[in-house]
């Protein structure tokens, strides 16, 4: 029988308030749209004053050996760092409409920089999310199934270490266990003339270093949000009945728990962007990490802000989705 208490309390969300609850269907995205952006745009905004109070600026970073002072002086009233951070900001964030991320400390142009690293990246995010999702419906629904049995403990104490393991823990352990020890996967991925891993297998280490800890985190809420929707009237009437099992889970449980389990996909997604930063270092993968780690050394503030509006839009997406598939099926339970 599927029990009626909560192992991790992944609780349904709240019925909306304030100005969200007077909107609905467009209206209701066009909000959630504008309130992510202003996070995003706020979120910059500290980016360009955290680089700023970092020792050193770009022009240093950046200068070559035997270069004279003269020299630095010019790169940087050439790279406007003469200039107030705020008039710097209101100059870049003016180009984000066009979708001009500016220059790079080293005269790139920032989107050029990112074409190559970011579909990579996205790429390798992108199937992280995918294999953490179907691994913790799994999971979760099996222990769902199991209550309180070996199987349910067992689940509830991988999936907490699991998402208690670093990125970078989980990254050495797959190095030593599948490429040093069994030689079945290689340890460093090799790009190919498209600037692409060269062959698929070398996407495997990096996939598993950064879904493991997310199976573990997506699983609990599966498996308590499931337990939350064990314990209403419509799904006990349906135990009372004899449905199957699979049944009642896949009809009766996994539709009411859908909100919960959106929200914590969503989440999941910027967990993954900074667990990739590690992840592409240690196996050498074309992403954005690596970009993303030179430019913080360059104190590259243009760089390092275009991959947070990369990496921040595509978490925004994937949130505002969430948020509208949450109001979605709370609305059809109004």
């Amino acid at each position: 029988m599927i029990p009626a208490s909560t192992a991790d309390g992944a609780a349904m969300p709240k019925a909306l308030s304030g100005p969200a609850r007077i909107l609905s269907g467009a209206g209701r995205a066009a909000w959630l749209a504008a309130r992510r952006a202003g996070m995003l745009a706020l979120l910059l905004a500290a980016v360009f004053a955290a680089i700023e109070l970092l020792p050193g600026d770009a022009a240093n970073a950046t200068s070559e050996r035997g270069e004279s002072a003269a020299d630095v002086a010019a790169r940087r009233t050439a790279l406007g760092l003469d200039r107030p951070v705020t008039e710097r900001f209101w100059d870049w964030m003016s180009g984000l409409p066009i979708g001009d991320l500016g220059t790079t400390a080293h005269g790139q142009p920032v989107t050029s920089v990112l074409s190559g690293p970011f579909p990579n990246t996205l790429l390798l995010g992108s199937l992280a999310l995918a294999l953490s999702i179907l691994g913790a419906l799994a999971l979760g629904s099996w222990a769902t199934l199991r209550p309180g049995g070996r199987v349910d403990r067992t689940v509830a104490a991988g999936s907490t270490a699991a998402f208690a393991l670093p990125e970078f823990v989980v990254s050495v352990a797959l190095l030593l266990i599948l490429s040093q020890w069994t030689g079945w996967f290689p340890a460093v991925t090799l790009t190919g003339p498209d600037g692409a891993p060269a062959s698929w297998d070398m996407l495997v280490l990096p996939l598993l270093a950064l879904a493991i800890p997310q199976i573990g985190w997506n699983t609990r809420i599966v498996r308590g949000a499931l337990a939350d929707q064990a314990e209403l009237p419509h799904v006990q009437a349906a135990i009372l009945d004899g449905l199957p099992r699979h049944r009642i889970l896949t009809h009766h449980m996994l539709p009411g728990a859908l909100p919960a389990i959106a929200v914590s996909v969503a989440t999941s997604a910027g967990m993954l962007v900074g667990g990739a930063v590690v992840v592409e270092t240690l196996f050498n993968y074309p992403g954005i990490g690596a970009v993303l780690s030179g430019a913080i050394t360059d104190r590259d503030t243009p760089l390092v802000a275009g991959v947070i509006v990369a990496t921040g839009t595509a978490i925004s997406t994937l949130l505002l989705l969430a948020d509208l598939i949450r109001d979605r099926i709370l609305g059809t339970h109004r």
